[in-house]
């Protein structure tokens, strides 16, 4: 084959852990290349049009502090801003944004086309170059004996037999590992649905036929998504609308105190329910579903993104569940009912929708489908995600069996970041479980494995109280700064903002007044002649910054009283 790219890295899939692989590594220094079927999909939303959540929000905010892309491209094409568990400690509030597919897709494609050191490279990518000892061969034996890598990945041949060869190559495949797609009865094999056609992608499966030559432990996992309604045919006026919160909050860190770029057009989205009538046509219509390979015939789905069939067997008690309604643009017509993914066939699936309220005259514009694919057990991955018997092999996303953006693109930043770091020899990155989400996410994933799609949840970080969306930045962008990965904007951002939290922390701790002040000004303390600083009075329940700056502010003889003249208030 004649050798048309020889680089450093090479990541093969343009979903979101590829494009945050391909960043990542050419962030490292490293000169990459990432290769996809089709350069105009790159960073597609193939499902939700939302980035974010609790759990997921953390990984977002996580990648962003890593100089990541995620948390920008959302701030370019958000449209719709809420933050979730508000009335929850500040450790479990995750931000969640629906985005305009179309301005999502198109700003992540202009961060990666001008990317320094990344190229895109458009082609098909069907099987893996390994370098490794004849089978049987001394060499091959005494590596195996040794626990030593069998091979190492050194490029790919592609769909007209090209090859690109380079010291690393990172596999963010997606569900198109040996894909076959199911609606109802139907079945065809493909990786997903182009979004806004009948059409397909097709999947790889010369790549799913080498990793199980290479002895990786393969499986089978399903995933799924829900019809799209068109908005004209929607009644609204009978929903309960949930508008965006204003002002938005950003989830860039770079973007901190100022807005996003759709601040003025930010939407509504509205919400209705599934009722008896809805429930009885999906028991009805069971015999209508797929035959899954996995799962023992049910498909081996995500357990807390469940299909609405799935929700209406485990939960038959329930006499209702949410649908949420959520516009995939600001000029689209196309509706994302959230809550009902499916694949029963399309006739099964209109009748389902038009029994809801708001939806009687609904129009289906694309039918909901699912799609099984191969998976890689994850415990044959290092911390690094590397592949523990083939060097230079690095796996991100839903091939090592999670779901969902956010997980992919944290996956993707620590496998694109470890292979430049593997090609240049510097330490690699890991992130503890104590320092973030993302180690979470890798540590139950290489050690645990899985068998249904992982997704993160705050429940899954035994350090999630130190572990806020809000302190990514300070957690884990010096660690960045270490490996090369995190920029200098990015480093002095985070040195102001650490500069002026120590001197909003030294004004608290240098202004004091008697409890008696404090009670009068509307805290709940006993009013007595003891002191307490603004910084204590902070730890008064229900006491906010906002009222305590604003008792600072009535009372100035309240400064230094906390601390004697020339003594440090550090």
């Amino acid at each position: 084959a004649a050798v048309v790219r020889d680089v450093d890295v090479l990541v093969v899939g343009g979903g979101h852990a590829g494009c945050e692989a391909a960043a990542a590594a050419a962030r490292s220094g490293a000169r990459t290349v990432l290769v996809t079927q089709r350069i105009d999909t790159i960073g597609e939303m193939s499902c939700n049009p939302s980035i974010g959540g609790i759990g997921k929000g953390h990984l977002v905010r996580e990648v962003d502090a890593l100089d990541g892309l995620m948390g920008r491209v959302i701030d370019e094409a958000g449209i719709h801003f809420r933050m979730l568990n508000r009335r929850k400690g500040p450790a479990v509030q995750g931000p969640r944004a629906q985005a305009d597919r179309e301005l999502y897709r198109d700003a992540m494609l202009r961060e990666l086309q001008a990317y320094p050191g990344l190229e895109l490279y458009e082609a098909s990518v069907e099987d893996l170059v390994v370098d490794e000892p004849a089978e049987g061969s001394a060499a091959a034996a005494a590596a195996a004996e040794a626990g030593r890598p069998v091979g190492r990945a050194c490029g790919v041949i592609t769909a007209d037999g090209s090859e690109l060869r380079a010291r690393a190559v990172v596999l963010t495949t997606g569900t198109f590992l040996r894909g076959v797609v199911h609606v109802g009865r139907e079945s065809r094999p493909a990786g997903r649905f182009v979004s806004t056609s009948e059409a397909v992608e097709p999947p790889s499966t010369g790549l799913a036929a080498t990793l199980g030559r290479l002895a990786l432990p393969l499986d089978r996992l399903k995933t799924g998504t829900p019809p799209r309604l068109s908005a004209q045919s929607i009644d609204f006026s009978r929903l309960e609308p949930q508008p965006s919160e204003e002002p938005p909050l950003p989830f860039s860190f770079l973007n901190e105190g100022e807005s996003v770029a759709q601040a003025a057009n930010l939407i509504t989205c509205h919400k209705t329910y599934t009722n008896a009538e809805t429930h009885r046509i999906v028991v009805d219509s069971k015999h209508t579903l797929p035959a899954y390979e996995s799962g023992d015939g049910k498909g081996a789905g995500p357990r807390y993104c469940p299909s609405l069939f799935s929700k209406v067997e485990r939960f038959p008690e329930r006499e209702a569940h949410i649908v949420w309604l959520e516009p995939e643009g600001l000029d689209s017509d196309w509706v994302y009912p959230n809550g009902i993914s499916s694949a029963f066939p399309p006739d099964v699936q209109l009748r389902l929708v038009r029994s809801m309220v708001g939806l009687e005259g609904a129009t289906i514009l694309k039918p909901a489908y699912d799609v099984e694919y191969d998976y890689v057990d994850p415990t044959c991955l290092r911390r690094t995600l590397e592949v523990s018997t083939v060097e230079g092999l690095f796996l991100a996303g839903q091939i090592i069996g999670t779901t969902g953006y956010e997980e992919a693109a944290a996956l993707g930043l620590v496998a694109g970041a470890n292979a430049a770091l593997s090609c240049s020899r510097g330490p690699p990155l890991t992130v503890g479980r104590h320092q973030g989400y993302i180690g979470v996410l890798v540590d139950d994933l290489v050690t645990r494995g899985t068998t249904e799609p992982y997704r993160m949840f705050t429940s899954r970080a035994e350090w999630r109280l130190m572990l806020r969306a809000d302190n990514a930045d300070a957690r884990l962008t010096p660690l960045g700064a270490a490996c090369g990965l995190v920029g200098e904007r990015r480093l002095e951002r985070l040195r102001e903002k650490q500069a002026a939290m120590q001197r909003g922390l030294r004004a608290l701790r240098g202004f004091a007044l008697p409890n008696a002040e404090w009670a009068a000004a509307g805290f709940g303390v006993k009013p007595n002649g003891e002191l307490r600083t603004a910084e204590q009075m902070l730890h008064v329940p229900r006491a906010e910054l906002c009222d305590v700056e604003a008792a600072m502010a009535a009372a100035p003889h309240g400064w230094r009283k906390a601390c004697p003249e020339g003594a440090s208030l550090l």
